[in-house]
Protein backbone atom coordinates (compact mmCIF):
# COMPACT_ATOMS: atom_id res chain seq x y z
CA UNK A 1 0.00 0.00 0.00
CA UNK A 2 1.39 3.42 -1.09
CA UNK A 3 0.55 6.50 0.44
CA UNK A 4 -0.96 9.00 -1.81
CA UNK A 5 0.06 12.84 -0.47
CA UNK A 6 -1.95 15.86 -2.79
CA UNK A 7 0.07 19.02 -3.02
CA UNK A 8 -0.34 22.55 -4.24
CA UNK A 9 2.29 24.60 -4.81
CA UNK A 10 2.38 28.34 -4.18
CA UNK A 11 5.43 29.75 -5.47
CA UNK A 12 7.23 28.69 -9.08
CA UNK A 13 10.30 30.86 -8.11
CA UNK A 14 14.18 29.61 -7.53
CA UNK A 15 13.07 27.58 -4.61
CA UNK A 16 9.89 25.84 -6.04
CA UNK A 17 11.37 24.79 -9.20
CA UNK A 18 13.96 23.37 -7.44
CA UNK A 19 11.62 21.34 -5.30
CA UNK A 20 9.35 20.17 -8.72
CA UNK A 21 12.73 18.80 -10.20
CA UNK A 22 13.43 17.36 -6.78
CA UNK A 23 9.87 15.48 -6.63
CA UNK A 24 9.76 14.11 -10.52
CA UNK A 25 13.75 12.93 -10.09
CA UNK A 26 12.91 11.43 -6.63
CA UNK A 27 10.18 9.24 -7.68
CA UNK A 28 11.55 5.35 -7.41
CA UNK A 29 13.41 7.09 -4.12
CA UNK A 30 9.71 8.08 -3.23
CA UNK A 31 8.17 4.16 -4.48
CA UNK A 32 10.52 2.49 -2.38
CA UNK A 33 9.70 4.77 0.88
CA UNK A 34 6.22 3.80 0.34
CA UNK A 35 4.25 7.47 -0.94
CA UNK A 36 3.79 9.12 -3.72
CA UNK A 37 3.70 13.02 -4.27
CA UNK A 38 0.58 13.85 -6.30
CA UNK A 39 0.92 17.25 -7.45
CA UNK A 40 -2.47 18.94 -8.09
CA UNK A 41 -2.22 23.10 -8.71
CA UNK A 42 0.86 25.49 -8.88
CA UNK A 43 0.48 29.15 -8.77
CA UNK A 44 2.97 31.87 -9.09
CA UNK A 45 2.19 35.87 -8.37
CA UNK A 46 0.03 36.41 -11.07
CA UNK A 47 -1.92 32.66 -11.89
CA UNK A 48 -2.73 29.66 -10.66
CA UNK A 49 -2.55 26.06 -12.32
CA UNK A 50 -4.86 23.24 -11.47
CA UNK A 51 -5.55 19.72 -12.71
CA UNK A 52 -9.70 19.57 -13.57
CA UNK A 53 -10.40 16.97 -10.77
CA UNK A 54 -8.49 17.63 -7.86
CA UNK A 55 -9.40 14.70 -5.92
CA UNK A 56 -8.06 11.88 -8.72
CA UNK A 57 -5.86 13.76 -10.95
CA UNK A 58 -2.21 15.08 -11.08
CA UNK A 59 0.26 17.22 -13.07
CA UNK A 60 2.79 14.20 -14.98
CA UNK A 61 6.34 15.08 -14.66
CA UNK A 62 6.39 16.05 -18.20
CA UNK A 63 3.88 19.03 -17.29
CA UNK A 64 5.77 19.25 -14.07
CA UNK A 65 9.03 20.16 -16.17
CA UNK A 66 7.58 22.35 -18.66
CA UNK A 67 6.52 24.60 -15.91
CA UNK A 68 9.69 24.78 -14.61
CA UNK A 69 11.37 25.07 -17.85
CA UNK A 70 8.91 28.03 -19.12
CA UNK A 71 9.48 29.48 -15.05
CA UNK A 72 13.15 30.02 -15.84
CA UNK A 73 12.44 31.35 -19.10
CA UNK A 74 10.59 34.68 -17.34
CA UNK A 75 7.18 33.34 -18.13
CA UNK A 76 3.93 33.06 -16.52
CA UNK A 77 1.90 30.17 -15.66
CA UNK A 78 -0.90 32.22 -17.54
CA UNK A 79 0.82 32.14 -20.80
CA UNK A 80 1.12 28.30 -20.84
CA UNK A 81 -1.40 26.73 -23.28
CA UNK A 82 -0.86 23.29 -23.81
CA UNK A 83 -0.69 21.44 -20.60
CA UNK A 84 -3.77 18.97 -21.08
CA UNK A 85 -6.45 18.69 -18.33
CA UNK A 86 -6.05 21.78 -16.21
CA UNK A 87 -7.90 24.86 -15.42
CA UNK A 88 -6.17 28.91 -14.78
CA UNK A 89 -7.38 31.32 -12.56
CA UNK A 90 -5.76 34.64 -11.86
CA UNK A 91 -5.54 37.23 -8.89
CA UNK A 92 -8.39 36.96 -6.68
CA UNK A 93 -9.72 33.86 -8.57
CA UNK A 94 -6.60 31.76 -8.15
CA UNK A 95 -7.05 33.03 -4.06
CA UNK A 96 -10.26 31.55 -3.71
CA UNK A 97 -9.63 28.39 -5.96
CA UNK A 98 -6.96 27.81 -3.41
CA UNK A 99 -9.29 27.65 -0.25
CA UNK A 100 -11.77 26.02 -2.45
CA UNK A 101 -9.53 22.86 -2.66
CA UNK A 102 -8.64 23.24 0.72
CA UNK A 103 -11.69 22.90 1.55
CA UNK A 104 -12.28 20.01 -0.30
CA UNK A 105 -9.63 17.92 0.24
CA UNK A 106 -8.37 19.34 3.96
CA UNK A 107 -10.71 16.80 5.67
CA UNK A 108 -10.93 14.30 3.20
CA UNK A 109 -7.80 12.90 1.29
CA UNK A 110 -5.70 16.11 3.10
CA UNK A 111 -3.35 17.99 1.49
CA UNK A 112 -0.48 19.57 1.79
CA UNK A 113 0.09 23.25 0.66
CA UNK A 114 3.75 24.54 0.24
CA UNK A 115 4.60 28.16 0.19
CA UNK A 116 7.78 28.66 -1.49
CA UNK A 117 6.61 32.41 -2.21
CA UNK A 118 9.11 34.77 -0.90
CA UNK A 119 5.48 36.80 -0.12
CA UNK A 120 3.93 37.97 3.09
CA UNK A 121 0.56 38.27 0.96
CA UNK A 122 0.30 34.02 1.31
CA UNK A 123 -0.28 34.97 4.88
CA UNK A 124 -3.96 35.12 4.77
CA UNK A 125 -4.62 32.38 2.74
CA UNK A 126 -2.70 29.85 4.83
CA UNK A 127 -4.71 31.17 7.62
CA UNK A 128 -7.59 29.78 6.18
CA UNK A 129 -5.74 26.37 4.67
CA UNK A 130 -5.09 25.50 8.09
CA UNK A 131 -8.63 26.03 9.62
CA UNK A 132 -9.51 23.30 6.47
CA UNK A 133 -7.64 20.79 8.33
CA UNK A 134 -4.62 21.13 5.74
CA UNK A 135 -0.95 20.73 6.67
CA UNK A 136 1.22 22.93 5.47
CA UNK A 137 5.21 23.52 4.71
CA UNK A 138 7.01 26.43 4.42
CA UNK A 139 10.15 27.46 3.18
CA UNK A 140 8.85 31.37 2.57
CA UNK A 141 9.54 32.81 6.13
CA UNK A 142 7.78 36.09 5.97
CA UNK A 143 4.01 34.03 7.09
CA UNK A 144 6.32 33.16 10.51
CA UNK A 145 7.51 36.62 10.92
CA UNK A 146 4.27 38.71 10.17
CA UNK A 147 2.06 39.79 13.52
CA UNK A 148 2.31 37.70 16.97
CA UNK A 149 -1.50 36.88 16.18
CA UNK A 150 -1.11 35.68 13.05
CA UNK A 151 2.34 33.64 14.07
CA UNK A 152 -0.09 31.90 17.06
CA UNK A 153 -2.92 31.17 14.23
CA UNK A 154 -0.89 29.25 12.20
CA UNK A 155 1.04 27.72 14.78
CA UNK A 156 -2.16 26.48 16.36
CA UNK A 157 -1.94 23.28 14.97
CA UNK A 158 1.91 22.50 15.72
CA UNK A 159 1.87 18.90 14.30
CA UNK A 160 0.58 20.29 10.80
CA UNK A 161 3.10 22.66 9.89
CA UNK A 162 6.58 22.02 9.16
CA UNK A 163 8.65 25.34 8.44
CA UNK A 164 12.65 23.64 8.83
CA UNK A 165 13.71 24.90 5.84
CA UNK A 166 13.21 28.94 6.51
CA UNK A 167 16.03 28.95 9.27
CA UNK A 168 19.79 27.05 8.00
CA UNK A 169 18.75 25.57 4.84
CA UNK A 170 19.52 21.86 5.35
CA UNK A 171 20.60 21.87 8.80
CA UNK A 172 17.86 20.93 11.37
CA UNK A 173 18.19 23.60 13.23
CA UNK A 174 14.43 23.90 13.64
CA UNK A 175 13.96 20.35 15.19
CA UNK A 176 16.48 20.35 17.18
CA UNK A 177 15.41 23.13 18.96
CA UNK A 178 12.09 21.81 19.31
CA UNK A 179 13.38 18.26 20.70
CA UNK A 180 15.72 20.31 23.71
CA UNK A 181 12.60 22.65 24.30
CA UNK A 182 9.96 19.03 24.11
CA UNK A 183 12.49 17.51 26.63
CA UNK A 184 12.42 19.95 29.12
CA UNK A 185 15.27 22.22 28.85
CA UNK A 186 15.54 25.61 28.39
CA UNK A 187 17.33 27.28 25.72
CA UNK A 188 18.60 31.24 26.66
CA UNK A 189 20.78 32.08 24.19
CA UNK A 190 21.68 31.07 20.73
CA UNK A 191 23.98 32.69 18.47
CA UNK A 192 25.15 32.15 15.08
CA UNK A 193 25.65 33.14 11.21
CA UNK A 194 22.31 32.70 9.87
CA UNK A 195 23.18 33.42 6.45
CA UNK A 196 25.15 31.85 3.87
CA UNK A 197 24.92 34.43 1.52
CA UNK A 198 26.70 36.87 4.05
CA UNK A 199 28.84 34.12 5.48
CA UNK A 200 30.26 33.84 1.98
CA UNK A 201 30.55 37.50 1.52
CA UNK A 202 32.26 37.64 4.39
CA UNK A 203 34.81 35.16 4.10
CA UNK A 204 35.65 36.20 0.65
CA UNK A 205 36.66 39.89 2.12
CA UNK A 206 38.40 38.48 4.62
CA UNK A 207 40.71 37.51 1.94
CA UNK A 208 41.21 40.60 0.63
CA UNK A 209 39.03 40.81 -2.25
CA UNK A 210 36.71 43.94 -1.85
CA UNK A 211 33.08 44.41 -0.74
CA UNK A 212 31.62 44.99 -3.93
CA UNK A 213 33.75 42.78 -6.01
CA UNK A 214 32.41 39.97 -3.68
CA UNK A 215 28.75 40.82 -3.65
CA UNK A 216 29.07 41.28 -7.58
CA UNK A 217 29.95 37.67 -7.78
CA UNK A 218 27.95 36.29 -5.39
CA UNK A 219 24.72 37.82 -7.38
CA UNK A 220 26.42 36.15 -10.57
CA UNK A 221 26.22 32.99 -9.07
CA UNK A 222 23.16 32.98 -7.64
CA UNK A 223 23.60 33.63 -3.81
CA UNK A 224 21.95 36.51 -3.33
CA UNK A 225 18.21 37.65 -3.92
CA UNK A 226 17.87 39.89 -7.50
CA UNK A 227 18.22 42.91 -5.48
CA UNK A 228 21.58 42.10 -2.88
CA UNK A 229 20.19 44.68 -0.47
CA UNK A 230 17.58 41.95 0.39
CA UNK A 231 20.83 40.65 2.02
CA UNK A 232 22.60 42.80 2.83
CA UNK A 233 20.23 44.86 4.93
CA UNK A 234 19.99 41.93 7.55
CA UNK A 235 15.80 41.58 7.29
CA UNK A 236 16.67 37.76 5.99
CA UNK A 237 18.97 37.24 9.14
CA UNK A 238 16.43 38.96 11.46
CA UNK A 239 13.55 37.17 9.94
CA UNK A 240 15.49 33.95 10.53
CA UNK A 241 16.23 35.20 14.49
CA UNK A 242 12.67 36.17 15.00
CA UNK A 243 11.79 32.69 13.90
CA UNK A 244 13.79 31.14 16.52
CA UNK A 245 12.74 33.67 19.43
CA UNK A 246 9.01 32.63 18.87
CA UNK A 247 9.89 28.94 18.48
CA UNK A 248 11.06 29.41 22.37
CA UNK A 249 8.26 30.89 23.43
CA UNK A 250 8.84 34.76 23.12
CA UNK A 251 6.29 37.33 21.95
CA UNK A 252 8.29 39.73 20.12
CA UNK A 253 7.45 41.61 16.75
CA UNK A 254 10.14 42.44 14.02
CA UNK A 255 9.63 45.86 15.98
CA UNK A 256 11.65 44.80 18.80
CA UNK A 257 14.81 43.08 16.81
CA UNK A 258 17.65 45.69 16.43
CA UNK A 259 18.80 45.38 12.91
CA UNK A 260 22.29 46.61 11.58
CA UNK A 261 22.89 47.34 7.70
CA UNK A 262 25.64 47.33 5.75
CA UNK A 263 24.29 50.13 3.65
CA UNK A 264 23.07 53.04 5.02
CA UNK A 265 19.41 54.86 4.39
CA UNK A 266 20.73 57.04 1.43
CA UNK A 267 21.47 53.69 -0.82
CA UNK A 268 18.05 51.96 0.25
CA UNK A 269 15.92 50.68 -2.37
CA UNK A 270 13.70 54.27 -1.99
CA UNK A 271 16.83 56.38 -3.24
CA UNK A 272 18.26 54.25 -5.99
CA UNK A 273 17.52 51.41 -8.55
CA UNK A 274 18.98 48.16 -8.25
CA UNK A 275 21.55 48.68 -10.77
CA UNK A 276 22.49 52.20 -9.47
CA UNK A 277 23.04 50.05 -6.11
CA UNK A 278 25.47 47.74 -8.22
CA UNK A 279 27.64 50.48 -10.05
CA UNK A 280 27.61 53.22 -7.99
CA UNK A 281 26.39 52.11 -4.08
CA UNK A 282 28.27 49.18 -3.04
CA UNK A 283 32.10 50.50 -4.48
CA UNK A 284 31.14 53.45 -1.92
CA UNK A 285 30.94 50.55 0.96
CA UNK A 286 34.24 49.34 -0.10
CA UNK A 287 36.49 51.38 2.27
CA UNK A 288 34.14 50.96 5.52
CA UNK A 289 33.97 47.18 5.34
CA UNK A 290 37.78 47.05 4.71
CA UNK A 291 38.69 48.89 7.57
CA UNK A 292 35.88 46.88 10.21
CA UNK A 293 37.33 43.92 8.61
CA UNK A 294 41.40 44.97 9.38
CA UNK A 295 40.10 46.18 12.96
CA UNK A 296 38.79 42.39 13.73
CA UNK A 297 42.05 41.17 12.53
CA UNK A 298 44.26 42.83 14.47
CA UNK A 299 42.01 41.99 17.55
CA UNK A 300 42.47 38.16 16.58
CA UNK A 301 39.19 38.27 14.76
CA UNK A 302 36.91 37.63 12.08
CA UNK A 303 33.89 40.00 10.70
CA UNK A 304 31.04 37.89 10.43
CA UNK A 305 27.32 38.72 10.36
CA UNK A 306 25.80 37.20 13.20
CA UNK A 307 22.43 36.61 15.06
CA UNK A 308 22.49 36.85 18.92
CA UNK A 309 18.91 35.72 20.69
CA UNK A 310 20.06 36.54 24.53
CA UNK A 311 17.37 35.24 27.25
CA UNK A 312 19.25 34.79 29.90
CA UNK A 313 18.85 37.63 31.91
CA UNK A 314 15.03 37.09 32.07
CA UNK A 315 12.73 34.38 34.30
CA UNK A 316 12.72 31.82 31.19
CA UNK A 317 9.69 30.24 33.57
CA UNK A 318 7.65 32.90 31.86
CA UNK A 319 8.12 32.02 28.73
CA UNK A 320 9.05 28.71 28.40
CA UNK A 321 6.52 26.82 25.68
CA UNK A 322 6.87 22.96 25.26
CA UNK A 323 6.14 21.84 21.73
CA UNK A 324 5.19 18.16 20.79
CA UNK A 325 7.81 16.29 18.79
CA UNK A 326 7.35 15.63 15.18
CA UNK A 327 5.99 12.31 14.06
Amino acid sequence: MRKIIPLLLMGCGGVGRQLLDHIINCRSLHSKQGFVLRVLGICDSRSLLVVDDVSTMEFSDASLAKICSAKSSGSSLSNLLDLGQCQKFKDSEAKEKVIDIAGLLGRSTGLVVIDCSASSETIQTLKQVVDHGCCIVLANKKPLTCSIEDHEKLMSEFRRIRFESTVGAGLPVIASVTRVLASGDPIYRIVGGLSGTLGYVMSEVADGKSFSQVVKAAKSLGYTEPDPRDDLSGMDVARKGLILSRLLGHKIEMSDIKVESLYPDELGPNSMSTEDFISKGLPSLDKDISERVKGASAKGNVLRYVCVIDYSRLDYKRFQKILPLED
